[in-house]
């Protein structure tokens, strides 16, 4: 198993395998120019990280999806490589890197055929807790981060609700301060890894909204134990990812110690906010990935299948669309690296970050589809895990924001437009 040692922030060598050279040049991520192509460091991750998922192909993740069992032993392997803490500094257990390297992992994760499954087991240790990282007290980093880096705790993201949808500051679920705790009441829906989760991020409602001088004012952020005798927690049946749950929550007098809040009362919409950006670069670059093995295995099926004395893939009705497909997928990888390279150079990224869930979500989604058509009535069987793909991958373009709320934010923040909604 691949393990990671830092050296320096952004430096590391891996321990166990000789196929992987030792990197010792540090390097200020603050001088880095804008790069088309992975650094040694970069490229070394992607290949570490394909030999951790390699013990974990397509027949692993199609039982996966047939049985809805979590993927525990992917998650372990995960952690004791290191991969968990990618973005969390030294200090923490962590291997202080940047979003670009967390985006370039799960990008590989999901192209070795792991998909949105093999993503999400683990997707919000790498963003979920940034809130925690910059606003929390240096007690509650140190009690919350190694747990969750080592993976001895997993955590889930509970912010939707059934009747606000993308309207956040909306929230109804209120938290009412008694004395050193808090109170929790309401629910919450479409929330990840609840089966499995020791603990939450909740967003909360701690000041009615109509004392409030602003709408995005008088909601609150926790990280608490998931007290399972407060929460009921729902399984929903999904289209895809049956491996990763998805579940409505129902809070009854859940109960928050004072010093379970991140950060002041009434700024937990603030707080969420910051783990946004590299959230929808990591979907985007998830999406990509997905994308790419699809693409490959739709290229290998256009060479391998004959029809009519010759192979599909001769064919330019077969070989242009997938072609096409190559290009998309190219494109929207670029749009993550700018992204990415915004965010860990400490420049706005907003119009980048969500053009790439835009990007890598439309171009995933188009090569799964392309690829099942390449594979014929082929492609419609799971034995061929591209309907797999296409299942997973239409996460992507609905959550954890819409297509259409990205191309209205484009349209007034980018090209100055009224709002029209």
């Amino acid at each position: 198993m691949v393990s990671i040692i830092l050296l320096s922030k952004c430096s590391f060598v891996y321990r166990n395998n000789p196929e992987i050279p030792n990197l010792t040049t540090s390097h200020s991520r603050a001088l880095q120019p804008m790069s088309f192509e992975a650094t040694p460091d970069q490229q070394a991750i992607i290949e570490a990280v394909r030999q951790s998922c390699a013990p974990f192909g397509d027949d692993y993740w199609l039982e996966r999806d047939r049985t809805g069992e979590f993927p525990s032993d992917f998650y372990a392997a995960m952690a004791q490589a290191g991969w968990l803490g990618i973005a969390i500094p030294e200090a923490y257990g962590g291997s202080g890197l940047g979003v670009t390297e967390a985006a370039l992992m799960m990008q590989t994760v999901a192209a070795t055929g792991a998909g949105m499954s093999g993503c999400s087991a683990f997707h919000i240790n790498i963003f979920g807790l940034m809130p925690v990282l910059v606003f929390g007290t240096e007690a509650q980093k140190r009690r919350f981060l190694p747990p969750m880096v080592s993976g001895q705790v997993k955590s889930c993201f509970g912010v939707t609700e059934p009747n606000t949808g993308l309207n956040t500051t909306q929230l109804k679920t209120r938290a009412v301060r008694q004395g050193d705790r808090y109170v929790v009441h309401g629910q919450k829906v479409w929330i990840s890894t609840a089966q499995v989760a020791d603990k939450i991020l909740l967003l909360a409602r701690t000041t009615p909204l109509e004392d409030c001088k602003s709408h995005s004012h008088g909601l609150s952020l926790f990280y608490t134990d998931l007290d399972r005798s407060k929460i009921a927690v729902r399984l929903i049946d999904k289209m895809g990812r049956k491996a990763v749950d998805s579940n409505e929550l129902f809070i009854d007098g859940l109960e928050i110690p004072v010093e379970d809040r991140i950060g002041e009362e009434g700024q937990g919409f603030k707080y969420i906010l910051h783990g946004m950006n590299p959230e929808r670069v990591l979907i985007g670059a998830e999406a990509i990935g997905i994308g790419q093995v699809a693409l490959r295995k739709a290229a290998a099926y256009a060479q391998e299948r004959v029809v009519f004395n010759r192979p599909i893939g001769q064919n330019q009705g077969i070989q242009h669309p997938l072609a096409a497909n190559w290009m998309e997928l190219e494109a929207a990888h670029l749009m993550m690296r700018k992204a990415a390279w915004l965010y860990d150079q400490g420049r706005d990224c907003g119009a980048e970050a969500n053009a790439t869930k835009y990007l890598g979500a439309e171009a995933g989604f188009h090569a799964c589809e392309r690829a099942i058509l390449t594979h014929g009535g082929f492609g419609y069987a799971k034995e061929y895990h591209v309907e797999r793909y296409l299942r997973e991958v239409m996460i992507a373009r609905i959550a954890p924001v819409s297509r259409e709320q990205i191309l209205s934010y484009i349209a007034e923040r980018v090209l100055g437009l009224p709002k029209s909604y």
